[in-house]
Formats: structure tokens, sequence, C-alpha cells
């Protein structure tokens, strides 16, 4: 018998009642952490607007698992789907950032997808969907991204509905339908909501870090101090790397940034022009350029510019790109060519990033970074709007959803 999948209080109640003759007795009371029949989703039914629905949690098989949802947070992704639906997919339940407690679990269901074992209580949070895809494992070190596999939060409608971490109930599928998760009881909320958005800075890292050229003396650029800029300094700031400067036009932001681990700041808006606006990275290193840069903003004219801050032979990261943003206009020459710049480009992660996500945010509490106030506004399913609209008013820094 699968006992996490029976209710052991109903049991005793229904004993009870037929001890005593009552067997017309009315229900008990709901006894605390059991399951119901329904769940509340955010359902994004059109452009700007969630609908909050009620959907039925449909059975359980022997390779699935429900999930509880305690918070998740707002992507940019989730932002761009919310003001164009870009990926064509509403009506559509998102939330890619979330994590939950295991309520429910299949008899199948024994170890999560890194090995370690899971029990019902258990907190997880869900990586990609890779279906029968052989190329994207755990191991493989020409391991493949998430481009090439479906994530809970970005998937088609379906009669399940649950299929997003905006809710009250996520419904993980297991079998051939490819989930991925990982068992972070071991990390607190706020750490688990930021798994995901630091494991694309980890990958963009390791992307990196193939060029040879990001060490532990270099000096280093990030473009763009929002969540994902503001990420990558930390991770960079784990690794020793102190010599680090941050370049945005918000002093709010910029402020954070030393926080984070930036050891100066430019404030582009301070400079009328780009090779003002190079000059003062110069300064800021002292007079020298960068080593290495990250661009961390989805700007074309941003991705133009960084190559100026970056010196000869140096090298650079373009991670800003998660949907098209448009073209930018470079010099192949002067840009690219005769600095022999060495590029990389970065998109989402994958499996084993998200393993090393783990330890770095750890690490990075270790330290002392301040990673939970990333984390500025939080706001309960029914205000998911305002959620959002806070998002794209870019008033804040990591907008999440908490559930009570």
């Amino acid at each position: 018998m699968d006992m996490n999948n029976v209710n052991i209080e109903e049991i005793v109640r229904q004993v009870l009642s037929g001890m005593t003759g009552n067997a017309s007795a009315a229900p008990a009371a709901k006894p605390a952490g059991q399951i119901p029949k329904t769940a509340r989703v955010a359902m994004l039914t059109a452009l700007e607007h969630y609908d909050i629905k009620e959907f039925p949690i449909p059975p359980l098989g022997d390779d699935d698992l429900l999930v509880k949802v305690e918070g998740c947070g707002i992507c940019g992704t989730d932002a761009h789907e919310f003001k164009r639906d870009p990926f064509s997919l509403i009506p559509v339940a998102l939330g890619h950032e979330g994590t939950g407690e295991i309520v429910a679990m299949g008899k199948n269901v024994k170890v999560d997808s890194a090995g370690k074992p899971v029990k019902v209580g258990d907190k997880i949070v869900t990586c990609m969907i890779f279906k029968d895809d052989p190329d994207i494992t755990m191991f493989d070190l020409n391991k493949k991204n998430v481009g090439g596999a479906d994530v809970y939060g970005l998937l088609p409608d379906d009669d399940i509905h649950l299929n997003g971490w905006f809710s009250d109930y996520i419904f993980i599928r297991g079998g051939a339908f490819g989930s991925t998760f990982f068992n972070v009881s071991d990390l607190d909320l706020d750490s688990r909501i930021l798994i995901e958005p630091c494991a694309v800075l980890i990958h963009a890292v390791e992307r990196a870090k193939t060029t040879g050229i990001l060490k532990f003396n270099s000096r280093v650029v990030v473009q763009g101090c929002g969540p994902i800029g503001l990420i990558c300094i930390a991770i960079l700031r784990t690794m020793g790397i102190e010599n680090i400067c941050a370049v945005d036009g918000n002093a709010q932001r910029l402020a954070f940034a030393k926080k984070m681990g930036a050891d100066v700041s430019v404030n582009f808006a301070d400079y009328q022009g780009i090779e003002a606006l190079a000059g003062g990275v110069k300064d800021a290193f002292g007079g020298y350029l960068a080593d290495f840069g990250f661009q961390c903003t989805g700007n074309p004219k941003a991705h133009a510019n960084i190559y100026k801050f970056i010196r000869n032979g140096g090298g650079l990261c373009e991670l800003g790109f998660f949907i098209n943003g448009g073209d930018a206009t470079i010099n192949p020459h002067f840009d690219l060519c005769s600095k022999e710049i060495n590029l990389v480009g970065s998109w989402v992660y994958t499996l084993r990033d998200y393993v090393t996500t783990f330890d770095f945010l750890k690490r990075a509490k270790g330290i002392g970074l301040p990673m939970s106030e990333l984390i500025s506004d939080r706001y309960p399913l029914e205000e998911i709007n305002e959620a959002h609209q806070k998002n794209l008013a870019m008033t804040g820094l990591k907008i999440a959803i908490i559930n009570k």
C-alpha cells in the first residue's frame, strides 16, 4: 500500500463514525495539511492580465509529484510574455522560478534528478523537461542547455492546467514526460526562489571560463545591474574576483552592486557618448580597460557599447538577450577582429549548472552577500497583476509571488 496517498484522518473518522452508529454524521473539518480537491492557478488570459482560476487536482500517477507552492520569482521572460506574448502561449500558467513542498508522490519516485532521496515534506525546484532528448543529461560533458527542452511555467495549457509555479499547487509529471527536479530542503525559501536566475549566471560564468581569460585577478566589467547583473557580480565575488566595475544608469542599483561585491561603479548617465563612457570605465580601473566583460541587458545599444570597455585580447560574455531584442550595430574590424576579442554567448543553463548553483548560494551566504535583499517586493497570488506591473516599472529588483 502506498502510504503517501492514504488519508489516515479520514479512515479514523469513518471507523469512529461506524462504531457510534452515526454513519451520516457531518464530515470532520479538513485537517491541516490535507490536500484539497482543487487548486488556484494564475492564468494569463490576455496581454497584461491574469485571472485567478480554480482547477481540479488530477489523480497522481506512480511517477508523479504534487507540490504545494511556497513562492516563485517573476522573470524577465514572464514580463515579456505578460507584455507581448512572444511565444504565443496565451492562455498559459506561467512561473518557472518556483519552489515548494512535496505533499504527495507516486510509489516509483524515490530520488531526485541528482540521485538524492526524496520524501513527502521535502522542498524541491524543477529544472528542464527533456522528454526523449538523449543529448540532455546530467553528466554529459558536451551538455546541452535548456534551449533544447521545455520548462514548467512555459508549457501550453492542457487538461492538467497546474503547469506553472504561479499557483497553489504544481503537478510534476514523471515517466516519459521527462521532468527533472532537485531536493533543496537544505536551502531557505529566498535562496530557493533565486535558484533559477542564479543558474543562468552560473552557466554564463562557466561559458566565460572557457575563454581562459577570466581569472582570479581579472578586471571585470558587468554592464546592467538588474537582478541578472547583480547575481553575476555575486558569483564573480564568490570566485575571489575583486576588481569588478558595475555599469548602469540607476544610482540605487549601482549602490546595491557594491553590496554584492563590485569594487567600483560607473553611471552611464554621467557621460555623453560612448567614448566618454569608455573613458569612465577605464578610469574606474585605474587607467586600464577590462580584461573581461559581461553584457547583462537586453538592449542592442548596450551590446554595441561594451566592446569599447574591453582591452585587446580580452573576453566578452553576452547573456542579455533571452528573446529577440533587435539588431546591434558593431564594427567587426575595430570592435572584434583587430582587438581579437574572445566572444561567447550564453543562454539559460544545464542540469549540471543547477547543482553548482546550490553550492554557490551557500557560499554567497557564507561570505555575507545579501542575496535575500535581491527580493525587493513580495506579493500574494491574488495580486499577481500588480506584481507584474511593478516588475515592468523596474522600480524594484526581484519581484516574487509568496503564498501564505
